[in-house]
């Protein structure tokens, strides 16, 4: 797909960071738009966006909804369908963050994160996969993570719905090179891409004094680890559909990390604990004892 031109693509996620910048980004290459988000204000404010920057005359339409709900996904393709015509573009872009270990990690917080960042991509995929087909001229794009590629404490629940997107979406893929039905798949695997996604994300408390020092130091942190802003994401992201790529890598900060997976696959984890260690926080030692004598 060289041009989007006239095109459809559907994009979940949009209410904010890269999900907006995708839809701004199409609008301007006149592709039209179904957008989708649990967040209907945000909505708006992307519809509201692409109506003030975009002089070519798009149709666009939103709807609201949970992608982890399997019925109202397979519901909002077969509308999209309806109103637009046909859809040439699944941009399963919607996700959340959760930082807890493995032992304190509540089980509810684990289907939640499993729920929007693994089915509602398996959702969206099966969903809109036939209207892809009968288009004859598909792409499903799916968001893993940088940390999809390569793991870290405090986040297995995100580790997990990475890698899972990862295989799945690249099991697709050569799923449908074999089948040559006219639609392709990309896994994007974003760095540190300024969004909402550190906002919304979930820190449980046992990572309070074991990785980070407290919940609104490590936000602040986090933060500053988003070295890509979201419309050079999109960029990257819709130059790498126009090229067919199976992968994509998004920041300087993918591609250092990607690079250390390769090299180390296994001993990467020691670098990380390593790391991890000197920047955790300092269990502060009494200089002396209850007896009050020096210790030695």
């Amino acid at each position: 797909m060289k041009s989007f031109n006239g095109r459809v693509a559907a994009i979940t996620g949009a209410a904010s960071g890269m999900g907006r910048a995708l839809a701004l980004a199409l609008a301007r290459e006149g592709c039209h738009l179904a957008l989708a988000d649990k967040n209907s204000q945000g909505l708006e404010q992307t519809l509201a966006l692409i109506k003030t920057s975009t002089l070519a005359p798009v149709t666009i339409t939103t709807h609201v909804l949970d992608v982890s709900d399997r019925q109202a996904m397979q519901d909002w393709a077969a509308r999209c369908v309806a109103d637009h015509g046909q859809v040439n573009l699944i941009f399963n872009n919607a996700g959340v963050a959760l930082s807890s270990t493995v032992e304190g990690v509540d089980y509810a917080d684990l289907e939640w994160i499993v729920g929007i960042n693994f089915w509602g991509v398996v959702h969206g995929t099966k969903a809109f996969l036939p209207h892809l087909k009968a288009s004859g001229d598909g792409h499903v794009i799916n968001t893993s993570s940088v940390f999809g590629l390569f793991a870290q404490p405090g986040m297995s629940g995100y580790n997990a719905t990475k890698f899972a997107v990862r295989g799945f979406t690249e099991a697709l893929r050569q799923e449908l090179d074999l089948q040559r039905c006219g639609v392709s798949a990309t896994c994007v695997h974003p760095g540190g891409i300024r969004t909402d996604i550190c906002r919304s994300s979930r820190i449980d408390a046992n990572m309070t004094g074991f990785l980070i020092h407290s919940e609104q130091q490590a936000r602040a942190d986090f933060e500053k680890l988003f070295i890509t802003d979201a419309d050079q994401a999109a960029k990257v992201i819709l130059q790498g559909v126009r090229n067919n790529k199976r992968r994509v890598l998004i920041g300087r900060d993918a591609y250092f990390l990607d690079l250390l997976a390769r090299c180390l696959p296994a001993a990467y984890q020691a670098l990380v604990v390593f790391a991890s260690k000197r920047m955790a926080p300092k269990q502060r030692t009494p200089v002396f004892e209850t007896n009050d004598e020096p210790r030695l």
